[in-house]
C-alpha cells in the first residue's frame, strides 16, 4: 500500500469511496498499487470477501485494474478528476516532448478569419436548436462520406469521436458486456469501454488493421461490439486494407448480435484510400472527427449509421447535452467548403507522412523495426518499455510508453511525429535505436 494513503471503511462501499477519494485528493497517483485483498482485510478487520466486493465495484467503475500477478493498480487514466492534477511534474527542461499523440500547431488551419466571417453571416441570435443538425453540414457531411463508400443517409452529429462511440456504446450495450478493441489501441478508449463497465476483448492489429483470427476470437468469446479504426490508427498508425476489408466483411455479414463502430479521426489527413466496413452488420455506425486535419478544439464528429443505431445516438443526446453548438457546426462547414483551407490540410498530411516514413526508415536503417502506415504516430516494439522511455528521457527525448495502449500485446513506445522537423529524424533514430539495445556498438567497424 502505498505510505502515504491509508485507507479506511467497515464496508465495501466505504473502502472503494476511500480508494476514490485518495485517487482524487491525489494519494493514489495513476498506476500505484493497492494492497493485496487479504493484506487490506487484515488491516481493517474485515473479511477478505468485503474487500473484494470493494475492488469488484471499482474495477466495474473503470478506476483500477486487476493485472494478474501485478495485483491490482488504479488505472492510468482514472475516470474522476483528481485535485492535483495540476502538480504534476513538467518535462525535463529542454525535452522534446513526443508523447501526446497531438497535431501540429504549425500545420492547423488559423480559425480567427473564419469566425470572423461567420459572425457577420450568421444572423441574430437563436434560442434552444430546433434542430440537432444544421442541414448544411448534413448534406456537406453525407457528400463527403459518400465519396469514400459510405452509406450516408441517415446522420448525426455528436462531441468528438469518443462522445460519439461512448453514446453508442451506452445505446447498444450494458454493463459487463464485452467490446472488442484493437490491442495495442487508443489509451482513451480502453478508459471508456473500463469506465462504462465493460469488458475489453483485445484483438492484434498488424499494418493491415485488426487480424482476421483476431476478430474471430472475438466473436467466439462473445464480443458484442466491434470497434475498428480505419487509418491511423493510434498507436500503431495502421489503416485497413482493401483486402482486410473484404475478410472482415465476410466475417462480419449477418451479426445481427454485434455492433459495428469504425472510427475515422484522420480523415482528410489520411495519405491512404478508405475501405470501410459500414453496413456489414445490421447495426453499426461510422465515426468521422474533425480534430485532426482541423484542430483539437474543434470538438465535432459526424456519425453515419443504420437508422435505428442514429435514432438512438440522437435520442440519448436530446435528453441530455440537446445538441452540438450550431455556431461550431457552421464553423466546420466554412471550414470544409474554404479551397485554401483544402489546401493546408491536404499539405500537413504530405508533411507528416514525409516526417513518420522517414522516422521509420531511419529506424530501419538502424535495424530497429517500427510501425507507421499512416497518421501521426510511430509504434516502435521494445523488449522493456521502463528502460527505453527513461534511457530517450535522459538523451532528451520524451516518448509514451506503451503499457497504456496494451492488454496483451507486446511491448512497445509510441512516438508522435507532429513536433518533429526533418532534421530530428536522424538523431532521434540513432537515440531510439541506443536505448533498445544499449550495447549494441555503433558506428563502422573494420
Amino acid at each position: 500500500m502505498a505510505a502515504h494513503y491509508q485507507i479506511e471503511g467497515s464496508t465495501s462501499a466505504a473502502i472503494s469511496a476511500s480508494v476514490e477519494r485518495g485517487i482524487r485528493d491525489g494519494g493514489f497517483a495513476p498506476g500505484d498499487p493497492l494492497p493485496a485483498v487479504r493484506a487490506l482485510a487484515t488491516e481493517l478487520a474485515l473479511s477478505p470477501a468485503t474487500v473484494a466486493r470493494a475492488y469488484q465495484e471499482l474495477r466495474q467503475r473503470g478506476l483500477v485494474v486487476t493485472a494478474g500477478r501485478h495485483g491490482t493498480r488504479v488505472r492510468p487514466r482514472p475516470p474522476v478528476a483528481s485535485r492535483r492534477a495540476g502538480l504534476l511534474p513538467p518535462p525535463l527542461p529542454g525535452a522534446r516532448n513526443l508523447s501526446a499523440g497531438q497535431p501540429d500547431p504549425r500545420l492547423l488551419p488559423p480559425l480567427g478569419p473564419r469566425l470572423a466571417a461567420l459572425a457577420a453571416e450568421i444572423g441574430p441570435p437563436t434560442g434552444y436548436a430546433a434542430n440537432a443538425v444544421v442541414p448544411d453540414l448534413a448534406d456537406a457531411a453525407r457528400e463527403r462520406l459518400s465519396a469514400d463508400g459510405v452509406p450516408a443517409a441517415e446522420i448525426t452529429v455528436t462531441g468528438g469521436a469518443l462522445d460519439g462511440i461512448e453514446r453508442l456504446l451506452a445505446a447498444h450495450l450494458r454493463p459487463g458486456d464485452a467490446v472488442a478493441v484493437e490491442d495495442p489501441g487508443w489509451a482513451n478508449l480502453l478508459d471508456l469501454v473500463a469506465a462504462l463497465g465493460l469488458r475489453a476483448i483485445g484483438v492484434p492489429v498488424d499494418d493491415e488493421g485488426l487480424t482476421a483470427p483476431g476478430v474471430r476470437a472475438a466473436l467466439a468469446a462473445g464480443a458484442r461490439a466491434l470497434i475498428v479504426t480505419s487509418r491511423a490508427q493510434n498507436p500503431t498508425g495502421a489503416a485497413v486494407s482493401a483486402d482486410r476489408a473484404d475478410a472482415l466483411r465476410a466475417l462480419l455479414a449477418g451479426r445481427s448480435d454485434l455492433l459495428l463502430i469504425e472510427d475515422d479521426h484522420a480523415a482528410e489527413l489520411a495519405r491512404v484510400p478508405l475501405h470501410p466496413l459500414a453496413g456489414a452488420t445490421p447495426a453499426w455506425a461510422f465515426v468521422r472527427s474533425v480534430s485532426k486535419p482541423y484542430g483539437p478544439d474543434l470538438r465535432l464528429a459526424v456519425l453515419a449509421g443504420d437508422e435505428a443505431t442514429v435514432a438512438r445516438v440522437a435520442g440519448r443526446a436530446r435528453v441530455g447535452a440537446g445538441w452540438v453548438s450550431t455556431v461550431l457546426q457552421r464553423l466546420v462547414l466554412a471550414l470544409w467548403r474554404d479551397p485554401a483551407t483544402a489546401g493546408l490540410v491536404d499539405r500537413a498530411g504530405a508533411s507528416y507522412e514525409r516526417r513518420r516514413n522517414g522516422l521509420v526508415d531511419a529506424l530501419a536503417a538502424h535495424g530497429v523495426a517500427a510501425h507507421g502506415r499512416t497518421g501521426i504516430n510511430v509504434w516502435v516494439p521494445v523488449p522493456d518499455e521502463t528502460v527505453v522511455v527513461t534511457a530517450l528521457r535522459d538523451a532528451g527525448w520524451s516518448v509514451a510508453p506503451g503499457v497504456i495502449n496494451r492488454i496483451a500485446a507486446a511491448p512497445g513506445v509510441r512516438i508522435t511525429v507532429s513536433p518533429l522537423d526533418e532534421a530530428d529524424l536522424a538523431p532521434l533514430a540513432a537515440a531510439v535505436a541506443r536505448a533498445v539495445r544499449p550495447s549494441a556498438p555503433f558506428g563502422f567497424t573494420a
